[in-house]
């Protein structure tokens, strides 16, 4: 068996007196697509912001393709956080796209996915052009390209984000609640072109409210609480045949939509 691409072991995180990631131990095989489930304040998110080391975190270890994100060093207590150009050199493999779309207003949809393939890939402007239009076609925005995001619908600015990430070829791409702040009309599109990730077998990590899809999508679901990994399996054993007491307290308050 391979190496997973993800390897986590016993990462913690506080916030002041507050524990929010309390021993997490967590591998994701490439082409895995994994989804967190969890009531507000379970971890879930700052778990996402420590894989993008968009958060430092206290203790453990986070590797990506074998590279320890965070810190330079064997672990323990005299290893040295990662500096500036490590950190952005790594966080250029790791793609995130999060709850609000963190679009540039000023710029078009196509200059905003273009932009990092510029900047951080180095790509002539030409190469980053193709494809960024490449996809933006994908997500179903070939006729936005020139569109301000001002011009667009919540929906269409969290698909240029999604288009803006893989545009990266990360090696993973995490998603934090990309749906959380769409009216609920647009929020089929955007989880239609994350299953369309999924079935092309790109990696990634998904925290979601959405439990339809989290059945339909994910490889394997992983049920935070309390800061800790309560549950983790396929989404028949997580969400259909769920045996923790608290995972199914958690379930008993979603209403599972029919597909």
């Amino acid at each position: 068996m391979s190496d997973p691409l993800v390897r986590i072991r016993g990462l913690r995180k506080s916030f002041g007196a507050t524990r929010v990631l309390d021993g997490i131990d967590l591998d994701i095989a490439r082409g895995e697509a994994v989804v967190v489930i969890g009531p507000s304040g379970s971890g879930k998110t700052t778990l996402l912001r420590c894989i993008n080391v968009l958060e430092t975190y206290d203790d453990g270890s986070i590797q990506v393709d074998g590279v320890e994100v965070g810190y330079a060093g064997p672990p323990g207590p005299r290893r040295r956080p990662r500096s500036e150009s490590d950190l952005a050199r790594i966080r250029a493999d790791i793609g995130m796209v999060f709850q609000l779309f963190n679009l540039f207003p000023h710029l078009t949809a196509l200059e905003n996915v273009m932009l990092g393939l510029v900047k951080v890939r180095g790509l002539p402007n030409a190469e980053a052009k193709a494809r960024a239009e490449h996809w933006l076609e994908r997500v179903g925005l070939s006729e936005k390209l020139r569109s301000l995001p001002g011009q667009l619908s919540g929906g269409q600015q969290q698909r240029v984000g999604i288009a803006r990430a893989v545009a990266m070829e990360p090696k993973v791409l995490l998603l934090d609640e990309i749906t959380s702040a769409l009216d609920p009309e647009l929020v089929g599109e955007v989880l239609a072109t994350v299953r369309q990730l999924a079935s092309d077998g790109m990696t990634m990590v998904v925290v979601t409210h959405e439990m339809t899809f989290a059945r339909d999508v994910g490889s394997r679901v992983v049920f935070m609480d309390a800061a800790r990994v309560v549950a983790d399996g396929t989404p028949q054993d997580v969400l259909v045949d769920p045996r923790h007491e608290r995972l199914r307290a958690f379930l008993a308050r979603i209403e599972m939509k029919r597909p």
